[in-house]
């Protein structure tokens, strides 16, 4: 990234695995920082999602809303089911971006996406997609934070809908606890039904 970007945004989601519920994408954004965001400030010390307790992921979650601006977009299981999930998370990626574009004004002559895993951003923007970036960069472990709470959020929500299933326990990820109540209750609306077919009988 030799050019100077104005604005850079790491990008990660949350629930590409579960059997229940949306697929999370997040994006948080620095302005002026160098590649990766630096590691001083308001993101010192931050780690990836996975590495923190719940409450310390809330923590971080109100930190950084404070401070840097942030967007969350949900894609469901409907749209996983028909698209797949590769398609589902390329769509929450699209959202995220254009949230951004109306909020702070980002564009491709003055952005630069930092993404986690085997994510890409829209051919137009540069970009870097960084193997464990959840790990590496401030950014992107912001990203995965806010993923992750708003997503739990969600399957708690969602738990209130539909309360046989514990999705507040579980989140929609394959637990004993969730096999054992699709087994008694049978599949939901909330259910990726293309992530049962070969796991319920």
């Amino acid at each position: 990234m030799k050019k100077k970007y104005k604005y850079i945004i790491g990008i990660d989601e949350a629930g590409r695995g579960p059997l229940a519920g949306p697929v999370a994408v997040a994006g948080v954004v620095s302005q002026g920082l160098p590649f990766g965001t630096s590691s001083r400030g308001v993101l010192a010390g931050i780690k990836d999602s996975k590495k923190l307790s719940a409450k310390k992921r809330e923590e971080w979650e109100k930190k950084i809303k404070l401070n840097l601006p942030s967007e969350v977009a949900f894609v469901g299981q409907r749209i996983i089911d028909k698209k797949r999930i590769v398609k589902a998370v390329d769509i929450g990626i699209k959202r995220i971006i254009k949230k951004m574009e109306k909020k702070i004004g980002i564009n491709p002559n003055n952005c630069f996406i930092l993404l986690d895993g085997s994510l890409m951003a829209p051919m137009e923007y540069g970009q870097k997609t960084i193997i464990k970036g959840d790990e590496k960069i401030p950014l992107i472990s912001a990203a995965s934070i806010i993923a992750k709470v708003a997503r739990d959020r969600k399957m708690i929500q969602s738990h209130k809908k539909f309360p046989a299933y514990c999705f507040d326990k579980h989140k929609g990820y394959g637990t004993k606890l969730h096999y054992k109540m699709l087994k008694k209750h049978g599949v939901s609306k909330e259910h990726r039904r293309s992530f049962l077919k070969n796991n319920i009988s």
